[in-house]
């Protein structure tokens, strides 16, 4: 499978005709993940709430000689999980390797002060951001469970560290994965799977933020010790990495990627 060059020198082995399911995979980030897992042989599942845009990203993976399988999902919705997982299962023998949480509400927030958040507005994300990867977890527990092998990896973000302010709804649901990835490796450890996080640092995508002004950027990157934006490329060796069996001794981990925002 041919693959632009910022992904052919990022393949990590070992992931050949791993079933990986990835949320939110229909733009941005996960776009980027889906193509990669592609890449490095695996048969990817790009569950996503835009119907069309999972079909484009599947279809761009089918004619580069990659193996998708677009899954209209909304994550906010138990049924709707239970109808991918459904499908999934039935596509490849009730077989799911990885789970990568990576549907979000973020890019559409306007920064506000916490008490400005609309209640609406709050629910949602934390319905979206922490809700979902909570059941997306639950619903291929019992594939990986019956496997003795499985790998999640929530996407959390590097905001976290830094208290970001006027995001309080996002930092707040992004924190609880931490949390939550470490108490779930606790108890998915003796059924051979392991559960992480990675946090991104500000990463730039296709993405409109209308939030991030050209200066705002200029101030990220400045903090950073690699002095340049952050890309969807820069997380996929993690990823790749997370989801493999070179991993299988690190869980309950949350890793810092923004560039060194966070180095201490």
């Amino acid at each position: 499978m041919t693959a632009n060059p910022d992904l052919q020198n990022i393949v990590f082995p070992g992931l050949k005709d791993r079933v990986v399911i990835i949320t939110g995979a229909g733009q941005g980030i996960g776009r980027v993940f889906a193509k990669a897992f592609a890449f490095a042989g695996a048969r990817v599942v790009i569950a996503e709430l835009n119907e069309s845009k999972a079909a484009a990203v599947a279809a761009e993976i089918m004619q580069a000689g990659g193996r998708a399988l677009a899954v209209t999902t909304d994550v906010a919705d138990e049924a709707s999980i239970k109808e991918m997982i459904e499908v999934v299962e039935d596509e490849y023998d009730g077989r799911i390797d990885a789970l990568i949480n990576n549907a979000g509400i973020f890019s559409t927030l306007q920064m506000r002060p916490f008490d400005q958040i609309p209640l609406q507005e709050w629910e949602q994300v934390l319905k979206v951001n922490l809700t979902g990867p909570f059941l997306c977890a639950r619903g291929v527990l019992p594939a990986m469970r019956r496997a003795k092998w499985g790998r999640i990896i929530n996407i959390a973000s590097g905001a976290v560290r830094l208290g970001r302010p006027n995001y309080l709804h996002y930092i707040a649901t992004k924190s609880a994965l931490m949390g939550m990835s470490l108490s779930m490796a606790r108890e998915l450890g003796p059924d051979n799977i392991t559960v992480n996080a990675i946090l991104p640092g500000a990463t730039f995508t296709e993405i409109e933020r209308k939030t991030v002004t050209p200066q705002q950027k200029e101030r990220i990157i400045a903090m950073q010790c690699v002095a340049r934006a952050e890309t969807p490329e820069d997380l996929v060796g993690a990823v790749l990495f997370l989801a493999s069996e070179a991993s299988g001794f690190v869980t309950g981990q949350s890793i810092n990627l923004d560039g060194g925002v966070t180095a201490s």
